[in-house]
């Protein structure tokens, strides 16, 4: 049961990642990282909580974004640790003129641990297998 629980909460985590990237809710998002979180995405590494958000903020600024991620697999590794793969999408749609757009399909490979009681994204590798531009 405790698995299940870990495994539910660990999918809420996910949810709140995705609406505070798209409703640019920085604040909100930097509690879904630890402190030490790493993120790698298009070829960079970016380490800190602090930094991926300044960077994930920079970089979606004037933009309109959806992101989605399904069919998660999850693996509950220890008490308070756990790793996942979701098959995820986003859409991107930049401010230039006229507006340019981005679709992007792949996968989030994540680490997570829980602290002080609550999960939150360690490690995240972003992977795309497509990129459709306009």
């Amino acid at each position: 049961m405790n698995r299940l629980l870990a495994i539910e909460e660990i999918k809420q985590l996910n949810a709140r990642y995705f609406r505070f990237l798209d409703t640019k809710d920085w604040a909100g998002l930097t509690t879904v990282f630890t402190p030490d979180a790493v993120l790698e995405a298009e070829g960079r590494v970016r380490e800190g909580r602090e930094a991926i958000v300044a960077n994930i903020a920079k970089v979606l600024e004037g933009v309109v974004s959806v992101h989605h991620g399904h069919m998660p697999e999850i693996t509950i590794t220890g008490p308070d640790a756990g790793t996942g793969v979701w098959a995820m999408f986003d859409y991107l749609q930049f401010p230039t003129e006229p507006p340019s757009e981005l679709r992007g399909y792949g996968h989030y490979h994540e680490e997570y641990v829980r602290e002080g009681g609550v999960w939150r994204i360690r490690r995240l590798v972003l992977t795309r297998l497509r990129t459709d531009r306009s």
